[in-house]
This record gives structure tokens, sequence and C-alpha cells, in this order.
């Protein structure tokens, strides 16, 4: 089944109130209804937190949707804090944000701002309904690292991979213009080397100078592949090297340049050499590994 991955987030809009006539603020005007999400909250029910990264200001979380109309779903969410936007600091520090004074020491003080609400966004991913595939991808388990040879990937990778189902159907609606047309950014339709670039669901566009996002030079850019992928699509990663992005760890992201040149320098190159990648406990291609006498 393939799961439905939209992006909660909506970016809050400063709006001065108007003075009523008698005096009184008015209050800001609320999302249009473009903005206002499908998917319903409320009937959300957690079952567990699946993972938490204190460092990134992240959570997952598993839970069930549906129960009250008798059509119960699983369903995982992740909760992430937005990054601060500089031309909003001013309405962020003006003075009707509440702070409030938690410890002093001479000149050094800590305390906790309570901003307006319109700046306690919350970026929110769901993933509805989930399969037991998706919840085991955020739940937090521990890693090891595989070898693997060119025999390896023969006996253990490709059998299991052909004894798996992967969905990859939200990836051809995209191809095919049946969802998230409003989001490509660049598309060159070429019948052979075209390609179309789009913004990974897990960036919110806001990290990044969206103005510059057309001259950032190639030294700036990380651009990348990964063994294994989650998804068995070719499919190239683009990131600013300023960024520390999720997935850039050497154990599973290989530059585009290097392997270019690693194909052109030698076409069998990668089916010739060690691949190294880290793999969860419960991953089954880490059980067949483990089977084998290979971990």
């Amino acid at each position: 089944m393939a799961a439905c991955v939209s992006d909660g987030s909506v970016e809050p809009e400063i709006k001065k109130a108007k003075p009523s006539g008698n005096g009184n603020e008015e209050k800001a005007e609320g999302p249009a209804a473009s903005e206002r999400s499908t998917f319903n909250l409320h009937s959300f029910r957690l079952e567990r937190v699946l993972r938490e990264n204190v460092r990134d200001k992240t959570i997952f979380l598993h839970g069930k949707v549906g129960e009250d109309q008798g059509d119960v779903q699983d369903a995982v969410i992740i909760l992430e804090k937005t990054p601060f936007q500089e031309d909003a600091l001013p309405q962020l520090l003006n003075r009707n944000a509440d702070l409030r004074l938690q410890m002093k020491n001479d000149i050094y003080s800590t305390h906790h701002l309570h901003p307006l609400p319109a700046f306690n966004e919350i970026k929110t991913t769901v993933v509805c309904p989930a399969t037991e595939k998706h919840i085991k991808k955020y739940l937090q388990q521990e890693m090891y690292l595989v070898n693997e040879t060119a025999d390896d990937y023969k006996n253990i990778t490709t059998p299991y991979l052909q004894s798996q189902t992967f969905s990859v159907q939200w990836l051809y609606n995209i191809l095919e213009k049946k969802a998230e047309v409003e989001q490509i950014i660049h598309e060159n339709p070429d019948p052979k080397i075209g390609f179309i670039l789009i913004p990974d669901f897990k960036w919110n566009q806001k990290q990044m100078v969206i103005s510059k996002r057309y001259n950032i030079p190639k030294s700036q850019l990380r651009i990348y592949l990964h063994y294994q992928p989650s998804y068995y699509h070719l499919h190239v990663h683009f990131t600013a090297v300023g960024h520390d992005a999720p997935g850039s760890m050497v154990e599973r992201a290989h530059l585009l340049f290097n392997v270019i040149e690693n194909v052109q320098f030698d076409p069998e190159y990668y089916q010739k050499r060690t691949l190294t990648f880290a793999l969860k406990a419960d991953d089954p291609l880490l059980h067949r590994f483990k089977e084998e006498g290979r971990i």
C-alpha cells in the first residue's frame, strides 16, 4: 500500500491587527482555506514514541487514526521545530513577547521566551496509512555496518531485493504530473537523460536563502546518491555544504562527482568493489547477512 506523504507545515503569516470601532484589537486572520490540512489531527491516538532527536528538535510518533469512523489506519507523525527566520526576528522579539527569568549570575542570565502564537509553528509531516516498514524506519534502533562484497551483492542482497515489493507509486505520481506539480523547481523533458528537480519533503524550503537558490555555486553544493537507498529508483540529493543534512553521513552518501569519475575510470567499478552501509537491527537484509555469517 502506498503511503500518502503530506507536509502539514504552514509558514506563519504576521499580520498587524486592525483597530476595531471600540478601540480593541481584532484577532489576526487565520490560515486560508488552501493552507488548512486535510489530515484530521484530532482523530490521532498516540500509540508510542518511536524516536526523539534532541539535537534536531524532532520527535517521531506512531498512532492510529479513523477509529471514530470505523476505518482504523496506522499513521506516523513527525514533529519538528522550525528554524528561525531572520526577517521575522523583529516580530519575534517585540514588546508583547513573554520573557521569563530562569537563572541570573553576574552578567549572565538564562530565560524562557514565550513568543506570540504565530512563532510557535511546528513542521508536521504525516505518513498515512503507514505500513510496518514505515514504522520501523523511524523506530529507534541499534545500527550495524555491513561491508558488502561483490559476492555478497550477488548472493545476499540481490535475492533479498527480488523477494521484496517496494512501492514507488508516489514517485511515479510526481513524474506523471499527478501530484506535487507546484513543487517542481526544474524539469528536463529529454526522454533519455531527463529529470525533475523537486524539494525533499524533509526540507521546509526555509533553511537556504531562497532568493539565491538558483545562484548557488557548485562549490557550495553537496550532490550525492544513497546506498542503500530509501527507495529503488535512481535519484540524486542536493544540499548546501553548510547544512548538516540527514543522510549525508559517510557510510551512506556517495558523492555524484566521485561516482561518475569511478564509472568513467572503470565501467564495472561498482560491480567489483566492496560497499559499506548501515542497517537497523531489525532490517531483514541485516538478518540475511547474519544468516550467511557475514556479520
